[in-house]
């Protein structure tokens, strides 16, 4: 199983004037623009720690996911949320030849914690023993910052801020998140029960 990002958060999604008003950069600087390029790179780094934490895609792109096997032939939860669209579902064989799915076979469920690829009759798409499936969703709470819950925006300018601050630190941590940043996520990390089974 493997998640990868196809398309990447783009700049101009990023709140670097915000971030900077949060430093209190914003104004009795001429150079500022001289820091937008380190602000963003906090502000990404700050993101993917948080979306690595929850499992959630903060702002929207496009994943693919492939699998070689169902967990349950009629429902598969994804691995990530929140889902707003399936793109495609794709069955390869050995060789790569791909089978486009009929996307009348299969709905999403959408759900904040486990979005559900759900099958339109009997089940889904049987896979090879040596096929693969992949599945292109559009995930994240939106295309822009302000689409975020403030709780989610709040933690990743903390976090940001916490990079920024401690930016010569070399000392190995541990890899904690500050506590302030930890309590606003907790309640959109997933639960894992019974080995992170199909739902």
């Amino acid at each position: 199983m493997m998640l990868i990002e196809e398309t990447t958060v783009p700049t101009g999604a990023l709140p670097v004037a915000f971030f900077k008003e949060h430093l209190r950069l914003g104004s009795g600087f001429s150079d500022a623009g001289l820091q937008d390029d380190l602000l963003e790179s906090f502000l990404r780094s700050a993101l993917a720690a948080i979306e690595g934490r929850t499992g959630k895609a903060l702002i929207e792109r496009t994943f693919s996911w492939s699998v070689t096997r169902w967990r349950d032939s009629g429902a598969q939860a994804l691995p990530i949320a929140p889902v707003s669209a399936i793109v495609d579902v794709v069955l390869l064989d050995r060789l790569d030849n791909e089978a486009v799915v009929d996307a009348n076979s299969y709905q999403l469920r959408p759900d904040m914690q486990r979005p559900i690829l759900a099958a339109i009759g009997a089940s889904l798409p049987p896979i090879g023993q040596s096929d693969t499936v992949r599945v292109r969703m559009l995930a994240g709470f939106g295309p822009e910052w302000s689409d975020l819950p403030a709780d989610l925006r709040q933690a990743v300018l903390l976090l940001a801020a916490h990079y920024y601050e401690y930016r010569h630190e070399v000392q190995y941590d541990g890899g904690c998140m500050p506590f302030g940043v930890s309590a606003l996520i907790e309640r959109y990390r997933t639960m894992r029960l019974l080995g992170g089974g199909a739902a």
